[in-house]
């Protein structure tokens, strides 16, 4: 039975709202886990502690996807049930079109600095080049991985959460395939790894955008619009709880990882890598629900 979110909520019908964003946050918090697993077992103890050093950062720049996605899915959410849908679509729109661009700025960004960053840290020699690898290659899939965080809450505006769920599926399973065919089979290394969490998170950013550019029998789609700037700062202001948490998440985990190169080296960054990933799928219950809640 399908969910409005003009319904009455009670907590069982809240709960199965909800289920679909929680169980996508945990199967994109499976990125970094499958990628830790191929690169410890088939690459090496110094690639995989470059992962677990370097990839906190990537998703920190990531979190602006969940800002502009859990503030612009409350803004929109509030526009449909105003009765105003054109005005809706046009705000999902400019929003989309924003993440574009500001994703694409931080991914110049990314690459520029991504050595700097990396020596910050306290990688050096190997360590360091194999770090300014992994980050590179997954700053320049950046934007797909924002319009990822973006569409999974606009997905449950859409009353469409069941899809959104099929895509980071989807995404999942492409990264686990792409995986062992890059690392196991091909022996590309860390950047097999890179490369299959890349194309994941395209398949999850990407196909999405079709979706809505297109007629769809969601409430949603893309169409033309302008940058209104009032709105952009309220949403800024809306999601920006949300983008916190998460960033605050990817800074703790950089400053331990910063602590540990100087303390124990790369075998400290390896074995707190290990259980963050138990922590990362916490956190993706957590996560999911208050993507799922927000409209």
């Amino acid at each position: 039975m399908r969910i409005q979110l003009s319904d009455h909520f009670t907590y069982r019908r809240l709960l199965r709202f909800v289920v679909s964003p929680v169980l996508m946050m945990i199967c994109t918090s499976f990125y970094s886990i499958v990628d830790g697993f191929f690169v410890s077992n088939y690459v090496g103890k110094t690639p995989f502690a470059a992962l677990n050093l370097v990839f906190p950062v990537c998703m920190a720049f990531g979190t602006v996807g969940i800002m502009i996605g859990t503030g612009g899915s409350a803004v929109v959410s509030k526009t449909l049930g105003e009765g105003k849908r054109e005005k809706a679509n046009q705000y999902f729109s400019m929003l989309v079109y924003f993440s574009i661009g500001l994703s694409l700025a931080l991914t110049v960004a990314g690459l520029v600095f991504a050595r700097p960053i990396s020596i910050a840290l306290g990688a050096g020699g190997e360590l360091l080049e194999y770090s300014v690898l992994y980050s590179r290659l997954l700053f320049a899939a950046l934007t797909p991985f924002v319009l990822q965080n973006v569409f999974q809450s606009f997905f449950v505006t859409a009353e469409k959460p069941g899809l959104s769920l099929k895509m980071s599926i989807a995404a999942g399973i492409t990264n686990i395939v792409l995986d062992y065919l890059f690392i196991a089979v091909f022996r590309w290394g860390l950047a097999g790894a890179a490369l299959a969490t890349g194309i994941g998170q395209a398949v999850g950013g990407i196909i999405p955008l079709f979706y809505f550019a297109r007629e769809n029998d969601s409430l949603l789609r893309l169409t033309r619009t302008k940058l209104e700037k009032q709105v952009i700062l309220k949403i800024f202001g809306n999601g920006s709880s949300e983008m916190v948490t998460n960033l605050s998440a990817s800074i703790i985990n950089i400053l331990y990882n910063f602590q540990l190169m100087k303390l124990a080296g790369e075998n400290g960054i390896a074995a707190y890598g290990i259980i963050m990933y138990v922590n990362f799928a916490f956190m993706a219950i957590y996560l999911g629900y208050a993507i799922g809640s927000s409209p």
